[in-house]
């Protein structure tokens, strides 16, 4: 199994996602997520880098494998664009570049005063922006007019020796069967045999499965989720509030219904390298190949130094 390491786009300057990733991969860590957002979940984070400035500059600091944890390649930015980006950051990495991606939160995609669309046409969407995308990756001219989205006369020129593997991200039975059935590999982060079981069976056999879970290193358990919960307190809120809520500070008024002990539950909190493994553990058990770890808080080098001691080895 793979071990990667999360870079949260949210909470961390550019500066500090570049130390992290050169930590992770002096740690042992051989892979990386990095979120892709345009607002950070609420105010207390803080941050919300370029995902695509960023790709560009951990091409030249390390050499581990990216995935967008993930790109919505449906509203905010026209799957044409994101087409050439993806492309351009496989170039970059030497082909270790992996587009991730889903349909997306409000928080991110309504930013352009357009309508956020029902999961239903969002799944429509994302299936017809991989069309477009892949066509594009061809290198020929492409002209597509389709449901949602218009090409004209477009190519991108600088292309990988192969198209960047596209990893779908889905949580429900529809989105699965799509990631199955046009999905490269597959994205979640739920320790769930059943949506590893359904996206093998609907097109994902033999396909890579990625997931990933966050930690909250500190002295203790208690200080650990008194970080999440600073940090993450809507990991808590309950259905599909994170895809329709608009705004951080929507965010911020929901996270009032989640008490600070809750975070025990969504985060792997304290020092003990034990439970780090049991929850990796959980991930391989339900099928995963691949889990990506990311840390919140303060406390990076305890975290990076556990991982390198008492987590990577054993596994």
């Amino acid at each position: 199994m793979r071990i990667g390491y999360h870079l949260s786009c949210e909470e961390y300057t550019p500066a500090e996602l570049l130390e992290q990733a050169r930590a992770a991969e002096a740690a042992g860590f051989t892979a990386l997520w990095i979120a892709d957002h345009y607002h950070p979940w609420n105010d207390a984070q803080g941050q919300s880098a370029f995902v695509w400035s960023m790709i560009g500059a951990l091409s030249q600091a390390v050499r581990l494998p990216i995935t967008t944890s993930v790109t919505c390649p449906t509203v905010r930015v026209h799957p044409a664009v994101i087409a050439q980006a993806a492309a351009t950051s496989a170039v970059l990495t030497g082909g270790r570049f992996r587009l991730g991606v889903g349909t997306g939160e409000a928080l991110n995609e309504h930013i352009l005063g357009g309508a956020w669309p029902s999961a239903g046409i969002r799944l429509r969407m994302l299936e017809e922006a991989v069309e477009v995308m892949r066509a594009l990756w061809t290198g020929d001219f492409v002209t597509h007019h389709g449901e949602h989205y218009v090409v004209e006369q477009a190519r991108v020129y600088t292309l990988p020796d192969e198209p960047p593997p596209v990893y779908v991200s889905a949580f429900g039975s529809k989105s699965v069967e799509l990631a199955g059935r046009i999905g490269d590999g597959y994205i979640s982060v739920l320790p769930d045999a059943d949506l590893v079981r359904g996206f093998r069976s609907s097109g994902g056999a033999g396909k890579v499965a990625q997931a990933g879970f966050k930690a909250a290193y500190a002295d203790s358990e208690d200080e650990g989720a008194r970080l999440a919960y600073e940090k993450w307190p809507h990991a808590g809120l309950p259905g599909e509030l994170s895809q329709v809520l608009p705004s951080p500070r929507h965010f911020e008024q929901a996270s009032r219904l989640v008490r600070p002990e809750a975070m025990k539950e969504f985060f792997v909190c304290g020092p003990d390298p034990d439970r780090q493994r049991e929850m990796i553990g959980r991930y391989a058990a339900a099928g995963f190949d691949e889990v990506y770890v990311a840390n919140t808080g303060p406390n990076l080098d305890g975290f990076f130094s556990m991982y390198a001691k008492h987590v990577l080895p054993a596994l």
